[in-house]
């Protein structure tokens, strides 16, 4: 329970500070370039790979229904989700203020078929095999209670159905490493222990028939298929 009040409270600052989260998260801002290339390691080229690996997954034209946890404020997805005017979308978020953030921007993008919806990884308010694909950008380094949240997110994705995203992965970057150890673990915006991608590759294999990682820097992107 420690973990998940850690995890609410400094995603609550997230939230009120999120102009310049959004300028990390989509390398916008001075601020966010430097921070990506310091303590990220990424250039501005991996950045861009990196991003696009992320969103692979998600096949041209898709038009199931497709659940994004965590949405965070949307920055990084919402524009992608512009693009996908026939699927059924639901974005859920531990963090109330995150979700505000992410129905503004919705608004401002005229989303409005958007769902939006608070809820934990570990414990998904859906049926069994309710979606067509999961989604989860940069949100597994950050889940109080990780192996409640693979299983979960294998639960509700029908079988055939695609699970994709990226996440944080030990033991690429010794900078990113200690980053990652003496702040963003501290202050309770990731939540150990966390994955090399070894051990990542072997979890996913273990639910899914079908696995494909790739590694960009301290960061791992992932499509598997159930």
């Amino acid at each position: 329970m420690q973990r998940y009040v850690k995890v609410r409270q400094a995603y609550r600052r997230v939230g009120k500070l999120s102009s310049r989260y959004d300028g990390m998260m989509t390398n916008s801002s001075l601020l966010g370039h430097w921070a990506l290339r310091v303590f990220w390691g990424f250039s501005e080229a991996n950045y861009q790979r990196y991003i696009r690996q992320a969103f692979d997954g998600i096949p041209a034209g898709f038009d199931g229904r497709l659940l994004e946890v965590p949405v965070g404020t949307g920055a990084l997805s919402l524009p992608v989700f512009r693009d996908l005017p026939r699927a059924d979308i639901t974005c859920l978020d531990f963090s109330e203020e995150m979700l505000q953030k992410a129905r503004e921007r919705a608004l401002a993008m005229d989303l409005s078929r958007l769902k939006f919806l608070a809820g934990d990884v570990g414990n998904l308010p859906f049926a069994d095999e309710s979606f067509d694909l999961v989604l989860s950008i940069n949100g597994f380094h950050a889940f109080p209670d990780k192996p409640a949240a693979f299983r979960e997110t294998h639960r509700v994705l029908r079988k055939d159905g695609i699970f994709t995203g990226c996440v944080y992965i030990r033991g690429q970057n010794a900078v990113t490493d200690l980053f990652v150890r003496t702040f963003c673990s501290q202050q309770g915006y990731f939540t150990p222990p966390f994955d090399s991608l070894s051990s990542l590759q072997e979890k996913l294999r273990l639910l899914y028939r079908q696995v494909t990682v790739s590694q960009i820097g301290s960061f791992a992107c992932f499509t598997c298929r159930k």
